[in-house]
């Protein structure tokens, strides 16, 4: 009867079956406790079973349609080409990193790869602020440099000259 009863409240006998088993499990923890009405208390254990995987079922499969949301297509994923010139302006800007003072590429670390505030990079290095944008900035042109002399396109190396000495 609290086959049926599941397998109604579920859509599924498969469901019912695990429902059942859990219910079993859950009532074997119960043993030492009297119940006044044993044939009521199963069927609210049952239902209330039932609505707690209908919910949960509810929550997982908005959950998954959330997720497959966000994946990229197929067209939105980069070819294999794009894969590779990628890697070597890594390697690229890697190379220029390693060349750069000490004091220079640990400026740009925290600033461009931990995230971390130009102030507090100052109060690190013990220099002011103005100090760090400049060894930002002459980091910047040393890793354009590395790419414009093997040949790779970068957004500040195509930008025109205005004819006043300033790119646009």
């Amino acid at each position: 009867m609290l086959l049926r009863l599941l397998a109604a409240r579920l859509g599924s006998r498969d469901d019912a079956e695990d429902a059942l088993q859990d219910m079993w499990l859950r009532l074997d923890q119960l043993a030492d406790r009297p119940v006044a009405q044993p044939a009521a208390f199963l069927y609210r254990v049952a239902n209330n079973l039932a609505t707690d995987r209908r919910i949960a079922g509810a929550r997982r499969g908005a959950r998954d349609a959330a997720w497959l949301g966000h994946q990229p297509g197929a067209d939105d994923l980069p070819d294999a080409e794009r894969v590779l010139v990628a890697r070597d302006q890594l390697a690229l800007v890697e190379a220029a990193i390693a060349e750069m003072p000490e004091r220079m590429a640990c400026a740009l670390r925290l600033y461009r790869i931990e995230g971390r505030p130009q102030r507090e990079i100052a109060a690190d290095l013990g220099i002011t602020v103005s100090g760090v944008e400049k060894l930002l900035q002459r980091a910047y042109r040393l890793i354009h440099a590395r790419l414009a002399a093997n040949g790779e396109e970068t957004g500040a190396a195509c930008r025109q000259d205005d004819g006043r000495g300033l790119r646009r």
